[in-house]
């Protein structure tokens, strides 16, 4: 059964988000059940406060145990206070009336912390990717989820630079599971490139998604919530596919922005909740598509200074550049980690690698504080942030010029690329 409301005009509120979420869990039988619920970072926009408060109180004294755990993928462990900030937790509701509720957050780089469930084959690599991969991948993630008796995934649906759309099983790969999937899924979305799957429901990835979702082996149901600037949208409840297609299809209509022209210039401007540029990236893989041959993306981040929280060094070895100048020079990069590999083709963007030149599509700029002469050794423009104005950028398409104040989950698309 899925519980569903919502459409591109629809605003739901907390109290409309406490009634659907009220009748998806009444039909699941979870009393005296193990319940673990999956949620996104702060990465992710969205009241996920609502949904940890409405799902704590109407199963916290029904259930044998309530516990919530935090999809970081590759992302930082959240503190204590940074968690409460994100759940809008006081300490005194953590210590009293929420204290049998344990938030987890996922550690992808802890070997003991995982626990495998088999492997999707060689063979069934090839067929699902075209024949893009032709390894088996090892099918291992969190392994709280076997202390509990059902999974509830509670998240947002996007358009997705590696996947199409996010939510879903995209929770359990990559959000909770170890690096084996995590790379074989990103290095897929990239060897296809973002320009051609970004804003897609049925994709390769998408699908060795569902085939190592297939080998979980705790019963499992999907809260997917369809968000934008004016708020939540949509609530689709019930089978995890069931209701990703439902949010999907939904958020293909509310967080796709159609222009009639592309654009030479374009300040993306990423929001205080991307704390780095591994995260920021999101500012040039939903904006590639409208920015003309040629032209620049600024990322314009005062507050950020990091190229990345987890894999900085990685990141600072290999540059960013576009995929074929990775693929040409393979002996050289396969050692490292194809997650890594990918984030950098994606904030590249699309481009051509032949006789040894390089040639991006589109200059990608960061205006952000991290130094002039770490942005060009990892092969990006730099910009100082205190010389750009952003109003200066603002109502000026007639001229060629975007200013999208915020960027990151609003796909931008050419309107004759429908």
């Amino acid at each position: 059964m899925l519980v569903s409301e919502g459409s591109v005009t629809t605003v739901l509120g907390e109290a409309d988000v406490r009634r659907l979420v009220g009748e998806a869990v009444e039909g699941l039988g979870l009393d005296g059940k193990r319940v673990l619920v999956i949620i996104p970072d702060h990465s992710r926009s969205g009241p996920t406060h609502w949904f940890f408060r409405a799902l704590a109180d109407r199963l916290g004294s029904r259930v044998a145990q309530l516990d919530f755990l935090i999809a970081l993928g590759t992302h930082p462990p959240l503190s204590e206070a940074r968690i409460n900030e994100f759940l809008h937790l006081t300490p005194a509701e953590r210590s009293g009336k929420y204290a049998n509720i344990e938030i987890l957050n996922h550690r992808w780089d802890d070997p003991a912390a995982l626990v495998s469930v088999g492997s999707v084959s060689a063979e069934r690599v090839a067929e699902i990717s075209g024949g893009r991969m032709t390894d088996a991948v090892p099918v291992r993630l969190n392994k709280r989820i076997l202390d509990y008796d059902h999974l509830l995934i509670s998240g947002p649906v996007f358009p997705h630079e590696v996947v199409g759309f996010s939510g879903g099983h995209k929770y359990l790969f990559p959000g909770i599971a170890a690096p084996d999937i995590i790379n074989a899924t990103h290095w897929l979305g990239a060897l296809i490139t973002n320009a051609a799957i970004n804003g897609t429901r049925d994709t390769p990835v998408r699908a060795l998604i569902e085939e190592a979702a297939s080998m979980v082996p705790v019963e499992r149901h999907c809260l997917a919530y369809v968000v934008d600037p004016g708020g939540v949208r949509g609530l689709f409840a019930g089978p995890v596919l069931d209701a990703w297609q439902a949010a999907a299809a939904l958020s293909a209509e509310v967080n796709v922005r159609y222009h009639e022209r592309p654009y030479h210039t374009v300040l993306s401007c990423a929001p205080p909740m991307y704390d780095d540029i591994w995260t920021a990236g999101k500012c040039m893989y939903k904006l590639e598509p409208v920015v003309a041959d040629g032209g620049r993306l600024i990322i314009y981040a005062p507050h950020i200074s990091e190229v990345s929280v987890s894999h900085g060094k990685v990141i600072e070895a290999i540059g960013y550049h576009c995929r074929d100048f990775f693929l040409q020079q393979w002996e050289r990069y396969v050692r490292y980690p194809g997650g890594v590999l990918a984030h950098s083709t994606h904030v590249k963007g699309c481009g051509t690698f032949e006789d040894g030149v390089e040639t991006p599509r589109v200059e990608v700029v960061l205006a952000t504080r991290i130094p002039r002469a770490v942005c060009e050794k990892i092969n990006l423009g730099y910009c100082d942030p205190d010389t750009i104005d952003p109003a200066e950028y603002a109502n000026r398409e007639a001229e060629g010029v975007l200013y999208v104040a915020k960027a990151g989950e609003i796909l931008h698309r050419l309107r004759d690329a429908r």
